[in-house]
């Protein structure tokens, strides 16, 4: 071979080096699940600004949201670990990093866990040890709890598997305050009642998936009219909860305002899809997916309006 064809190869050698490693890199990012991730942190850093009641220190929300993402991220890695026999027989998780083989079991567990550890030490050393261990308490029931015990067996899974998604709100008032209050309780008690309405439309849409891996999801073991009347019941509920904030005197007229609107927009798409679903409407007619994008957008604007609103007071 000669110098000039021997140098091509090592250039083309290297460049397959680094798309393999970049790939891989990408491959870590996705077992964290960033798009998950990103809502958990629309729910902390708009309680920070409640607790604060205003800016709170930004340095202190940085360390929050880098170690929310760090054990937000542990916890969905040691998921994926979990669930990876499933996830290679249901078409939305086919092409999870663990399924690929992009990344071995034995590197996702490892990752998970070593994210588990930093992101404990992070919250305690650098915001305090109550959110801490909020946060690993968080982990360890979305891992042992979640997947490995109610995922598989009860059609409540996501109800009480939701806590855990519920903490980010709790992690992000002591996160400010190093203790806890009612307005923290109210908005963990909204997301506790807006994660099963916000996911089973998911189910609706995938339900063979869940079917096929014998995952009791609710829309797997009940019909269309049931789950949208679950969803309606527990939307109301939702609601319901979201406007408490007022009348214990920590929000004003502008969060009132906002929870009023959106919510009375969800309750509309709710009955609708309960409607439709009654109707024997199939497939496309069922517009679930409306439900669960708006979900979404809901809880960014309630949170927002946390947000904005000490400075409307």
């Amino acid at each position: 071979m000669t110098a000039v064809g021997s140098r091509s190869a090592g250039v083309l050698d290297q460049s397959a080096v680094h798309r393999s490693f970049g790939a891989r890199v990408k491959a870590f990012v996705a077992l964290t699940k960033p798009r998950i991730i990103e809502l958990l942190l629309i729910t902390t850093i708009p309680v920070m600004f409640l607790a604060a009641q205003g800016v709170p220190d930004l340095w202190l929300v940085v360390a929050t949201c880098v170690g929310g993402y760090l054990s937000a991220g542990g916890a969905n890695a040691l998921n994926m670990y979990a669930d990876r026999d499933i996830d290679a027989l249901m078409h939305r998780t086919e092409n999870r990093p663990l399924v690929t083989g992009i990344v071995s079991p034995r590197e996702g567990l490892l990752f998970g866990l070593a994210l588990t550890v930093v992101s404990t030490l992070w919250f305690g050393l650098l915001v305090n040890w109550l959110s801490a261990a909020l946060s690993l308490g968080a982990l360890l029931f979305y891992v042992l709890v979640y997947t490995l015990v109610l995922k598989r067996r009860t059609s409540q899974n996501i109800v009480w598997g939701g806590i855990a998604g519920c903490m980010p709100v709790l992690i992000g008032w002591s996160a400010v305050k190093n203790d806890l209050s009612w307005a923290a309780v109210v908005l963990f008690l909204v997301i506790f009642f807006w994660t099963p309405p916000h996911y089973w439309p998911l189910s609706m849409k995938v339900r063979e998936d869940y079917a096929r891996v014998g995952v009791p999801m609710l829309p797997v073991v009940a019909g269309n009219a049931a789950v949208a009347r679950q969803i309606v019941l527990y939307s109301w509920v939702m609601v319901a909860v979201s406007l408490l904030l007022w009348p214990l005197g920590y929000v004003g007229w502008f969060y009132t305002s906002v929870a009023l609107a959106a919510g009375g927009w969800w309750l509309w798409e709710a009955h609708a899809l309960h409607s439709r679903a009654k109707a024997g409407a199939a497939g496309a007619k069922l517009k679930e997916m409306r439900l669960f994008h708006w979900s979404i957008t809901y809880v960014s604007l309630l949170f927002v309006a946390v947000a904005v609103d000490p400075f409307l007071r």
